[in-house]
């Protein structure tokens, strides 16, 4: 073996493991929203992925009106978040009381209905998302770091920091982690919880369709099912981390990315699910709780 070819390999690593770590941002953000659903309402949301879809296909559809690309991501934020406000309405609040069941598949009607009212206006095909910079990528030595996918997990790794000071420091986030802990308890402390949960309702919202909007002008396409996938590789993140575990979710995220993209390189294609879904199975089996649970409780957030 010649010495260009050992140097190459290496460099092909470490390459693929860069590029790993920038697609675990996006799952990163969509396990910690999942993670405040389940973490504090003990709620799966599968409005989730539709709400990451809207994030990138509405700033699509408001970029092709002329709008700037910031009023568009703006504006395509603002529909996530009234969206959710309408699934915190129409299909949590007003279910409370019954099958906790009915509310997930609620939130998962809300999935469906999201999909085809995208379906509808922009077609099945994928759409190609403008560039926001003519070379967005930065060569470093045989290396090339997409500047948006830099951005893009800087954004994700300080919003996660920044949440996770709120919850822990501020009054607000001592309230949703005593909800989290303990309804009743809260109950008795006087917490307004029917105020907290449309903000958490939000707060994920939010996270998620920043994650979509992040994908679209990372990988410059979207469609009407690009959360699908994303949303079941962020529950799996979630799990993995360990549920209701913030920065359990942010490890799990970046290792399902690293997961994904390796094994595209060493192995191919094909068999991607069975590696990250493998992963999911193999982490289940030796420790239960996820990789920052606690057994038998878990943690919450």
């Amino acid at each position: 073996m010649t010495a260009a070819r050992r140097g190459a390999a290496p460099s092909m690593l470490t390459q693929q493991i860069i590029n790993g770590l920038m697609l675990g941002a996006i799952y990163m953000l969509v396990a910690v929203a999942f993670t405040l659903a389940i973490g504090v309402l003990n709620f799966l949301n599968f409005s989730l992925p539709g709400l990451f879809m809207l994030g990138g296909m509405a700033a699509f559809g408001f970029l092709k009106l002329g709008w700037p690309f910031l009023v568009a991501a703006g504006g395509a934020l603002l529909i996530a978040a009234f969206v959710s406000l309408l699934v915190e309405r129409l299909a949590y609040r007003r279910m409370q009381g019954g099958d906790p069941e009915v509310p997930l598949v609620s939130s998962l009607g809300f999935l469906v209905l999201l999909e085809n009212l995208v379906l509808i206006r922009y077609g099945s095909d994928q759409q190609a998302f403008p560039a926001l910079f003519p070379d967005m990528n930065l060569r470093i030595g045989g290396l090339v770091v997409g500047i948006a996918q830099m951005v893009s997990l800087a954004i994700s790794l300080a919003l996660v920091a920044w949440l996770s000071w709120f919850l822990r420091t501020t009054n607000t986030g001592r309230r949703i982690r005593t909800v989290a802990e303990s309804r009743e308890t809260a109950l008795l402390m006087g917490i307004n919880i029917q105020s907290l949960v449309p903000q958490l309702f939000v707060a994920s919202a939010l996270l998620a369709a920043l994650g979509g909007l992040l994908f679209a002008v990372n990988y410059q396409q979207v469609s009407p099912f690009m959360g699908e996938g994303i949303g079941f590789k962020g529950v799996a993140a979630m799990i993995i981390g360990g549920m209701g575990s913030i920065w359990g979710a942010v490890i799990g995220g970046l290792l399902i990315g690293l997961a994904e993209v390796l094994s595209i390189s060493l192995i191919g294609a094909d068999v991607v699910n069975i590696t990250v879904y493998g992963l999911l199975l193999a982490i289940l089996i030796l420790r239960p709780q996820g990789l920052f649970g606690r057994p038998p409780a878990r943690e919450k957030l």
